[in-house]
């Protein structure tokens, strides 16, 4: 269930993040609490090279439903051209991410009208588990896509959205409607809910705490030292 937000605080707590933290840092402190699986799969990928993207989980369900015609199918939600996409996509929030997964990789799952649309509603980005297409376009919009590379093929007659805003998994993780989503060139993560206070505040310390020991590094001190002062390596 997605709890109620702050908007402002989101704002806040959004920007911040994505001047001072990485993936990394936020990675490790999951790690700490025992929560291990927080990684989505590596070959998420950012169309934009150095694109960086952080928000709150819009879940997407996704299913192949490869029919000879839309008349086909018995559900009027599959039987329409990309089911409820238009309509996941229309309920874009300000500083939500498009979260989608659940197909196979025989068709794209974004595209540059999308980002186009989720831009124009002040979305964060999109989180695709699968592959993208007009990739000239959308690397050139400012608006952050991670994916799993580029391939041409439609989604129209092969893909459908079933549902939104509902728990979804993607590899070995749970993302629920309202999680933190945080993504760069090293991956993308989900920052549950529950613990979003914690990890935030103890990443900014740990980057705190980096900063302190790359000087020192630099100074000369050793790994071993290091470490065995500042517990951070």
């Amino acid at each position: 269930m997605q709890r109620q937000h702050d908007p402002a605080r989101d704002k806040e707590r959004f920007a911040a993040a994505k001047q001072q933290l990485h993936t990394n840092v936020v990675g490790d402190i999951l790690d700490s609490l025992g929560l291990y699986d927080q990684f989505l799969r590596p070959e998420l990928r950012p169309v934009q090279h150095d694109a960086v993207l952080i928000g709150r989980a819009m879940t997407v369900l996704e299913i192949d439903a490869p029919f000879a015609s839309f008349e086909d199918a018995h559900n009027a939600t599959v039987a329409q051209p990309f089911g409820m996409m238009f309509e996941a996509l229309d309920s874009l929030k300000e500083n939500e991410v498009y979260v989608c997964t659940g197909a196979s990789p025989r068709f794209a799952l974004w595209g540059e009208l999308m980002s186009t649309r989720a831009a124009v509603l002040g979305a964060a980005g999109a989180v695709v588990d699968g592959y993208s297409r007009d990739t000239r376009a959308v690397a050139n919009h400012p608006f952050p896509v991670f994916s799993h590379g580029s391939y041409g093929q439609d989604q129209g007659a092969r893909g459908k959205v079933v549902d939104y805003r509902v728990p979804i998994r993607m590899g070995n993780v749970w993302i629920n409607p309202g999680d933190i989503i945080f993504g760069d060139i090293d991956g993308v993560l989900v920052v549950p809910q529950q613990v979003e206070d914690e990890v935030f505040a103890k990443a900014m310390e740990k980057v705190s705490g980096e900063n302190v020991v790359r000087n020192a590094l630099t100074a000369g001190l050793s790994t071993v030292e290091a470490y065995k002062h500042y517990g951070i390596m």
